[in-house]
């Protein structure tokens, strides 16, 4: 669940972003996995869904490097946009499901808040690529 005030506009990285609404200090917590808010899903329940739910799960949601589930936003968070130069980044917190995003810099009021997906995405490579995205296959039984 997002812990600052933010707002959802116009991009100029990718369709719809989330900006800050206040200043955000260096090292300030942004984002935490919230359970009961946040959902945070199984490889195999995602391979359940129809087509449509699994890629909505895939563009809204991430595949999780430290827990290997699919975590999906309760919040405006899903809209934060991919960035090399980002101004996020994901750490580890104890006793956390999920690591949380801080910000890596000060952060001005109104600046788009951007992430780089390689840091806890392991679906990166399938969102990063030019070519518009499908839902990724199913996993295969074990």
């Amino acid at each position: 669940m997002l812990a600052v005030k933010t707002r959802i506009g116009k991009s100029k990285i990718h369709g719809i972003g989330l900006f800050a609404c206040n200043p955000i200090r260096k090292g300030t917590a942004v984002w935490n996995f919230t359970p009961g808010l946040d959902l945070a899903v199984s490889q195999q329940m995602i391979a359940r869904m129809n087509v449509e739910l699994r890629e909505f799960f895939h563009h809204y949601g991430y595949l999780s490097a430290k827990s290997g589930r699919y975590v999906l936003h309760a919040d405006n968070a899903r809209f934060i946009n991919h960035s090399t130069n980002a101004n996020l980044q994901s750490v580890p917190s104890m006793g956390e499901e999920e690591e949380i995003d801080v910000a890596a810099r000060d952060i001005p009021a109104g600046e788009e808040l951007t992430a780089d997906y390689w840091q806890f995405d392991l679906d990166a490579p399938l969102k990063l690529e030019s070519k518009p995205r499908e839902a990724p296959p199913l996993p295969q039984a074990a």
